[in-house]
């Protein structure tokens, strides 16, 4: 058993999830880097997945931050392309929410990523600007994403490793193994 490719298996989900809700049709997959990490024990509370930026405002490279100058350390892919965000996924946690949730929050977190895919995120009006004035709404949104993608009937093998939970996985493949990307730092600039 050489293990499941989990970095390898969720960048074919979001892929998918893009190519076939038009409302994510924006992101290109080729610029988010896939990474997990692992949590300290299975304990269902606490994140499941996070989208960071590479990006500031406006997709600008630096920022002024009381008096500053600052940029964000830069992620260059395989291929030679430089990422414009990272996708991170804490397993088991992730892994073992039920398929549908599995599902939810993958579409949550590309939901987050801007409609220029410009490495920022998208904002909404208010204080709240990264789920907006109503998390209820935002979770409705996806929920949405969810039940467009499901009606565009997805290849059943993609869904089907959803079903599984980390312990099956294991089981099943070997070890649980995958891309991890370091969170990039803040930068000063002289």
């Amino acid at each position: 058993m050489d293990g499941f490719d989990f970095t390898a298996h969720i960048d074919r989900l979001c892929r998918d999830m893009a190519a076939r809700i038009p409302e994510l049709g924006h992101i290109r997959m080729d610029c988010v880097a896939l990474s997990f990490s692992q949590t300290r024990n299975g304990s269902a509370y606490g994140m499941y997945a996070s989208v960071t930026p590479l990006r500031f405002e406006g997709g600008s490279t630096e920022l002024v931050r009381r008096g500053r100058r600052w940029t964000v350390q830069r992620i260059v892919g395989p291929a030679g392309r430089e990422m414009l965000y990272v996708l991170n996924f804490y397993l088991p946690r992730y892994l073992n929410l039920p398929w549908r949730e599995k599902l939810a929050t993958v579409a949550h977190e590309l939901w987050h990523i801007s409609p220029l895919c410009d490495g920022q995120l998208r904002r909404f009006a208010g204080r709240c600007h990264a789920h907006g004035s109503s998390q209820r709404a935002y979770d409705a949104r996806v929920e949405r994403l969810v039940d467009a993608y499901l009606a565009t009937e997805p290849d059943a093998d993609l869904l089907e490793v959803l079903r599984a939970d980390f312990d099956t996985l294991r089981q099943r493949y070997g070890p649980v193994r995958g891309q991890r990307v370091r969170v990039p730092k803040l930068i000063p600039l002289e």
